[in-house]
């Protein structure tokens, strides 16, 4: 156990400063007077990294609805093709007609006309969908189009601001890193195209509570995250296998009690009065085609034959448990336990990357996850070129199909090129998270002496259970509770990234 002079010394450890540690972070900040001085004030009457986190987020949100609007004034309603040739395409507008909102029908009780008989959404995104709507003034239905897409935007304002917010202070001194999800280029121009955001808040949140000790309102907040989007319960992954090597059982059975509680609280009721509208999205998953952004696309494109959906679907599971499985292994077998932010972008990216379809919005599930698991500048802007070319490459491909004759836009070649980047941003910095799982001394987040700060319990927790070299570790390996890696011991320069 540490002693209570190191954890007095723990609780005192400065704010971790990007642009003393971050060679990006330090060219960047000439444009604002360079690097933070020794005597530089945070906090008293100068603005909190916090806070400063939030405002860059609203204003860079605020920058992405801009870019929406070619879109937002005629775009959206003179045929299809303008929407994509200048990239600011949504479903919001577009599904306040198509699934009844504009007519008043009440989602999952009320059956829709065409193909899609009910909304295709978790009961939790189909009320805040409801909620906008009814915040909708009257009007013509082009003017209600408009505002049901300002009133969606401002209430995922509101989520962007609590991500910021949550990744700021779930490392309590690495505040800084809330500016990588705050200035993710991705996040702006991805934002308002879908309502993930609520879900994406939802498990900021989570992973906020998880970091202070609260398993309960960890798990709560998972379960409402799953009941509006599917990939937050993943996380219960994770923290299984971590509560496993540490022995926290009563913390997993918590988190794991709190989740299902709570997701039966949003979904019972709708579950039992409106049994088919409740499960149009579970149909709709497992029914629905291969789709964009997917390798599955490419593959389909390339060979020029269909494969059958229940083929995808049973080898993207496959897949998703072998891959989730190495992860287990991973976690068990590394010589330091990995921290508990790793382990969750690990998780999400694996069912991104094998699965049917991968959005363009889906980035927004990853990004704060990537802030707190490789929360290093370079790789970071790395990954998101790469998602912002993917965003262009996607629409100017739908101008191209939508063109007719003209053939203005992206080939189909050009499109899985595009595709084929985006997966391999992804890969890569999933191979930088791996590596420092194996590497440790490599971590950005444990140079400070620091052991998980996303961890709450786990943090600094002894090893209940380990396989291979974690159950032999060296004579002189540094105690888990008093951080594995120092800022004197970690390694300097170039080699240190």
């Amino acid at each position: 156990m540490p002693s209570a002079e190191d954890t007095s010394v723990d609780q005192e450890r400065p704010v971790v400063r990007p642009t003393h540690q971050d060679e990006i972070a330090a060219a960047g900040s000439e444009l604002i007077g360079g690097r933070s001085g020794r005597w530089a004030r945070l906090g008293s009457t100068a603005p909190t990294p916090v806070g400063i986190v939030a405002l860059v987020a609203l204003g860079m949100f605020a920058l992405g609805m801009v870019q929406k609007l070619p879109c937002y004034n005629w775009a959206w309603f003179r045929g299809t093709g303008s929407q994509y040739t200048h990239a600011c395409y949504s479903d919001i507008p577009h599904l306040f007609v198509a699934r009844g909102f504009s007519d008043g029908l009440v989602p999952y009780f009320d059956r829709l006309s065409g193909d899609m008989q009910y909304l295709e959404y978790p009961v939790l995104t189909g009320v805040f969908m409801q909620v906008a709507s009814w915040l909708t003034p009257g009007g013509s239905l082009q003017y209600r189009e408009q505002a049901y897409w300002m009133v969606n935007a401002g209430m995922l304002m509101v989520c962007a601001a609590i991500i910021a917010v949550c990744v700021a202070r779930t490392h309590r001194h690495r505040p800084w890193d809330g500016l990588l999800v705050a200035l993710a280029p991705a996040f702006a121009l991805t934002a308002t195209i879908n309502w993930d955001l609520l879900a994406v808040a939802l498990t900021a949140a989570a992973m906020l509570m998880w970091s202070r000790g609260r398993a309960l309102a960890f798990g709560v907040l998972i379960g409402l995250a799953t009941a509006a989007k599917l990939y937050p319960v993943l996380l219960l992954g994770p923290v299984f296998v971590l509560c496993w090597r540490a022995g926290k059982w009563r913390e997993f059975a918590m988190a794991t009690l709190g989740a299902a509680g709570s997701w039966l609280v949003v979904n019972l009721p709708v579950m039992l009065l409106a049994p088919e509208g409740w499960k149009k999205f579970y149909v709709f998953s497992e029914e629905r085609g291969i789709d964009f952004g997917s390798f599955w696309l490419i593959i389909t494109q390339r060979t020029g034959r269909p494969i059958e959906v229940t083929t995808v679907n049973t080898v993207s599971t496959l897949l998703t448990l072998v891959l989730c499985a190495a992860i287990g292994a991973l976690t068990l077998t590394a010589a330091c336990r990995p921290r508990f932010a790793q382990l969750a972008f690990l998780v999400v990216a694996v069912f991104i990357l094998v699965n049917k379809v991968y959005s363009p919005q889906y980035v927004l599930w990853l990004i704060p996850l990537a802030a707190l698991a490789r929360p290093r500048w370079r790789d970071f802007l790395i990954w998101q070129a790469c998602e912002v070319m993917y965003f262009l490459g996607i629409w100017m491909y739908l101008a191209y199909t939508t063109s007719g004759d003209k053939h203005q836009g992206l080939p189909t070649e050009g499109y899985q090129l595009a595709i084929l980047l985006h997966l391999l941003g992804t890969l890569y910095l999933c191979a930088v998270v791996v590596r420092d799982v194996l590497r440790p001394e490599r971590d950005v987040v444990r140079r400070d002496g620091s052991d998980d700060p996303s961890g709450g319990v786990l943090d600094g927790a002894g090893d209940a259970f380990v396989l291979g070299r974690a159950a032999r570790p060296p004579r002189q390996a540094v105690p888990a509770v008093a951080g594995p890696w120092t800022e004197r011991d970690a390694p300097r320069g170039p080699a240190a990234d």
